[in-house]
């Protein structure tokens, strides 16, 4: 332990191991290699970025049957979800910087690799899109695999037409459901989604309630 000295008072502070440095710096490459992949895309004249600033979707570059660029802004969470404008966009942020700070500290004195590990990825890719918001307003999606894959459609009787909005948000809506990932997303929401997975498999399935 680290012991300090705060107006007069004695603090104690959790000892920077090893284990911690080397997931701060896990946090720090997630954060960069998510700016800058967003930063290439707002620099992109095909995706027109800033002017669809308020309508939300932008350019697109078709790469692959399965997978292609298409510049989004997003207002909400990972993924589209809650999306804020106004006041809500610095109560999401606040809300972000709040659940970063905490596991950050819980990154410090984590004891296992496996849980320093997960805890640096989400706090890598909150850091990256939490720049984005104070910044824009909005967070710069991009990763597009939405399909249809290869073509693929099925078509959707009246009754479960609205599966449709959910799993293609982002239109045209035509009651056939294309075979993809529906959301669009950036580097920092694929760091979040896969250190939330390591998380939940190293507290619960490996039993570690430290």
């Amino acid at each position: 332990m680290l012991t300090l000295f705060v107006n007069g008072k004695l603090c104690i502070m959790p000892k920077i191991t090893a284990r911690a440095v080397w997931a701060i710096a896990i946090i720090f490459v997630i954060f960069f290699v998510d700016q800058l992949t967003k930063y290439m895309v707002l620099r992109a004249d095909v995706f027109q970025a800033f002017a669809c600033l308020e309508t939300g979707r932008c350019g697109r570059v078709e790469l692959s049957s399965v997978f292609d660029l298409s510049m989004v802004w997003n207002r909400g969470f990972s993924f589209g979800l809650a999306q804020s404008e106004g006041v809500g966009r610095w109560v999401l942020a606040a809300m972000q910087l709040i659940i970063g700070g905490m596991f950050t500290f819980w990154l410090v004195k984590a004891r296992h690799a496996t849980t320093a590990l997960s805890l640096a990825l989400v706090v890598g890719g909150a850091l990256g899109n939490l720049v984005d918001r104070f910044r824009f307003g909005a967070v710069v999606d991009f990763l597009d695999f939405s399909g249809p894959w290869f073509g693929i459609k099925i078509p959707l009787a009246d009754a479960i037409s609205g599966l449709e909005k959910v799993f293609n948000p982002y239109g045209p809506h035509d009651q056939m459901l294309g075979l993809g990932f529906p959301y669009i997303f950036n580097i920092a929401d694929a760091a979040i989604t896969i250190g939330a997975i390591l998380l939940l498999i190293d507290q619960f399935l490996l039993h570690r309630h430290d």
